[in-house]
């Protein structure tokens, strides 16, 4: 038994090559343009409404191929960044009802002279 044959043959040999590695996309406009839509509904913030569409265009204006296959689409980002500025000036059109337990403001007394 301890004379056995080495069956391998050497022209088959294939080396070993290490697979690349996958680059971690961390993308910090679009995830900008993702969040603050959301934090400007959640704040009613104004200023952040509009700073979230200026981030969602640029992030779409500049979208790879690999982008848009990889993550949310960019008119997505656009959308929800003007729903965060409709939410925002809606209390200038749909004004907040007054509460059912709040008493109205009465006028103070008049002291008669």
């Amino acid at each position: 038994m301890a004379t056995k044959k080495d069956m391998r043959r050497p022209d088959l040999v294939v080396p070993y090559v290490d697979p690349p590695e996958k680059q971690a996309n961390a993308d910090m406009s679009s995830t900008m343009s993702s969040t603050l839509p959301m934090a400007a509904m959640f704040t009613r913030n104004k200023m952040i409404a509009w700073a979230s569409v200026t981030f969602a265009l640029q992030n779409w204006m500049a979208e790879t191929p690999d982008q848009k296959a990889a993550s949310t689409p960019g008119y997505m980002n656009v959308f929800m960044a003007l729903m965060s500025v409709i939410v925002t000036y809606m209390p200038l059109f749909l004004p907040p009802a007054p509460k059912v337990g709040a008493k109205a403001p009465t006028a103070s007394p008049v002291p008669s002279s």
